[in-house]
């Protein structure tokens, strides 16, 4: 028998058991909203009246996912926090009847189950998942500025214990099946194929009275099994004393973290203690107060507009005719297996597309398999793949220090150094060979037209400019010239999001997006280094405005002489305004090449301690004399020229718009994430007073605080960028 009189739901049932499928009707994936609530309400209702219902099962419709968590735009139309505050309690209602619905639900999960939708199968009576990849579980919410709302604060931590439920809350982590089985947080894990039919079977089995968890392992028992987890969850959880210990610590450590930027892990902190020293009622009561405070929250808002951002890029092929279809991608050829190179190696055969690596010599080909088949090893070992599924990887690989092979790749990435006659020669031996492949070079700073000057069919040609590691980093620029077609973009586009990046699509042009603003803002902290500022000073200041390190310690990590070739080009196309001080020569001079010789400004003989090396003072004006500079006149001088320089390159159409700009120094510059990048903050504090800001500062040092006139036109209206 079959009953579907729900637009969100349809429901089968057969042998007393009803089989209820969530299926949120034209969207690709569920997600919660005030009428996938109610109707589940309904659904409940009549089942309970059916008197052929004996058990229930929770399963999706969709092919990959079982719901992603409460719906976005909901959250987004939120006008007050007492509103919000609702949102949640209704959930919380809802999930609570769940619970005490007179017959057994069992959830049966296959993909991704977050957010509000493990808020729904933790109130289920048992939980069978699939042991697929695709399968994970987890409460995300602190990424968009929010905690669980409807009842996650309350119930995870009763599943799977204060401590682990912390670990997962207050990070937004998600787990594979394996680990959520590990520690309690579902009851079986199963192949796809037996999903349904072992849900369906432990619905019966509940109707039925029959237990399926074992008893609670009594203390004994768990000292036996684990001695030194057993004696911490007694000391830290089973009494009051102890729980106010892994409380405090938490809270410390999340504060040092968060650096009070973000609110949201505290409030989850305060809302999971709430319950346990006053009870679950408490506890949803502060959850759904606290839940309705952070929906309206400013930050709340610039973290759920990059989540859109990021969302509406994915359907983006980044050319102005959407209906562009690009190239299928059988196989990438790559010339260089250096940091990136190998970087860009793992990218593309751990997204099941064959990778070839071109190097000099045997020995660089080693080194590039070998850096390769570390980073699957670092996932081996936190478990986050097992073994098989790294060889199976590792077998999509090749490498050789010939051209052997590149002639039948569909995209070669070019990740030799940033030479433009070395990367002219690799574009004219590889069309020589493969007159239709596309030629991607990975350059940071040289423009993509130069390079493609040497072409016989430009329209091939383009840039795809990854971010270091590549393996942690999520951007990917995409840099086209004039000259190349839409459809070897959306080719590029497509391979890039294939291998999970967030993809951005920039005009070519010196330095492009990222770099060329990221030039005049290490540039200002140079200029602040010379003016007496202390390096500890500067970084201090941009990492409490929010960056996830300084400019002193990015030139050191980046290296400060690859910093010091791309202000070169910087300055070469920008003049005086983009002028490097020629003290940094000096600084180069000494030895000084930042960590990759342990020598910066810096210094790293112990790796535990992050310590000023003072010598370098010794080639900088005033000496070792430091003077104190106003903090927030750092992070104003440094941060206006990063926005100013993204007006400019918004207004030349080097970028597509302020959406890929904000997303492109978030992603790829660590732009403070919760400021929601240089075109939000701009839009939050105002284009006239950041305007009237950078008249003051060019009046004190001017050219290079020149106002952008699309800034200049934004100010003058007071108009943001996002309109």
């Amino acid at each position: 028998m079959t009953s579907n009189p729900w637009k969100n739901y349809r429901v089968e049932i057969a042998d007393g058991v009803a089989t209820v499928w969530v299926d949120v009707p034209g969207e690709p994936v569920n997600t919660l909203s005030r009428e996938t609530g109610a109707e589940f309400g309904e659904v409940l209702e009549a089942l309970d009246k059916d008197p052929a219902v004996r058990a229930v099962v929770l399963a999706s419709g969709k092919k990959d996912g079982f719901v992603a968590g409460a719906s976005i735009d909901m959250l987004r139309e939120v006008k007050s926090a007492e509103e919000a505050a609702q949102l949640s309690r209704d959930a919380q209602a809802g999930f609570d009847r769940l619970e005490r619905h007179p017959k057994p639900v069992v959830a049966a999960v296959h993909g991704a189950c977050l957010g509000g939708g493990l808020e729904w199968i933790m109130a289920c009576h048992y939980r069978v998942v699939s042991n697929d990849r695709k399968t994970q579980l987890g409460l995300p919410e602190v990424q968009l500025g929010l905690i669980p709302g409807a009842g996650g604060t309350q119930r995870m931590p009763r599943l799977v214990g204060i401590a682990t439920a912390l670990d997962l809350i207050l990070a937004g982590k998600t787990v594979k099946p394996k680990k959520a089985l590990a520690i309690g947080l579902v009851d079986e894990s199963v192949p796809p194929a037996m999903l349904l039919e072992v849900a369906r079977a432990r619905a019966l089995a509940l109707a039925d009275g029959k237990r399926l968890r074992p008893e609670p392992a009594g203390m004994v028992d768990q000292l036996k099994k684990n001695p030194q987890a057993a004696l911490q969850k007694l000391a830290l959880e089973e009494n009051f004393v102890g729980r106010g210990i892994l409380f405090s610590q938490a809270r410390k450590q999340l504060l040092a973290k968060t650096k009070g930027h973000y609110p949201a892990p505290v409030a989850a902190l305060e809302a999971i203690q709430a319950g346990f020293e006053k009870g679950m009622e408490k506890g949803l009561e502060a959850e759904a107060r606290l839940f309705g405070e952070l929906a309206v929250s400013p930050v709340a808002k610039e973290l759920m507009g990059i989540f859109f951002a990021t969302t509406a890029l994915k359907k983006d092929n980044g050319t102005p005719d959407p209906s562009v279809k690009g190239r299928k991608v059988e196989s990438v050829g790559i010339l260089g297996g250096g940091l990136m190179g190998s970087g860009i190696a793992y990218v593309t055969v751990n997204a099941g597309v064959p990778a070839r690596i071109r190097e000099r010599d045997d020995a660089a080909v080693g080194r590039a398999l070998s850096s390769v088949a570390g980073i699957f090893d670092g996932r081996v070992k936190k478990r986050s793949m097992d073994r098989l599924e790294k060889l199976s990887r590792m077998r999509l690989l090749t490498a050789g220090t010939g051209w052997e092979g590149m002639e039948r790749v569909d995209v070669l990435v070019e990740a030799v150094f940033e030479d433009l006659k070395l990367k002219q020669e690799m574009l004219r031996t590889f069309e020589a060979m493969n007159p239709h492949g596309i030629f991607a070079t990975n350059t940071s700073s040289i423009p993509v037209g130069e390079i493609a000057a040497a072409s016989g069919h430009p329209e091939t040609v383009l840039g795809m400019h990854y971010f270091s590691p590549v393996n942690k980093m999520p951007l990917l620029e995409v840099i086209v010239t004039p000259r190349t077609s839409h459809e070897v973009t959306a080719t590029a586009v497509a391979l890039g999001k294939k291998q999970g990046k967030t993809v951005i699509v920039v005009g070519d042009g010196p330095g492009f997006y990222t770099s060329r603003v990221l030039a005049p803002y290490m540039n200002e902290a140079v200029m602040l280094l010379l003016e007496g500022a202390s390096v500890e000073d500067i970084d201090a200041a941009l990492t409490g405005f929010g960056f996830p390190v300084g400019p002193m310690t990015l030139l050191d990590e980046v290296g400060i002489d690859v910093g010091a070739k791309v202000a070169k080009v910087m300055h070469g196309a920008f003049g005086e305004r983009m002028a490097v001080p020629e003290v940094m020569g000096k600084v180069i001079e000494s030895g000084r090449l930042g960590r990759k010789n342990g020598k910066g400004f810096y210094t790293y003989g112990d790796p535990k301690k992050k310590v000023v090396d003072v010598t370098v003072y010794d080639a900088l004006p005033g000496g070792r004399t430091r003077k104190k500079i106003d903090r927030q006149e750092i992070v104003e001088r440094c941060v206006l020229q990063m926005v100013n320089e993204a007006a400019l390159t918004l207004g030349e159409g080097i970028l597509r718009s302020a959406r890929d700009g904000d997303v492109g120094a978030v992603f790829g510059l660590g732009f403070p994430p919760f400021r929601g990048g240089p075109f939000r903050w701009v839009d939050a504090e105002g284009s006239a007073a950041i305007l009237d800001r950078m008249r003051r500062m060019e009046a004190r040092f001017g050219l290079r605080f020149r106002p952008a006139p699309m800034l200049v036109e934004r100010g003058a209206a007071d108009r943001p960028f996002h309109e």
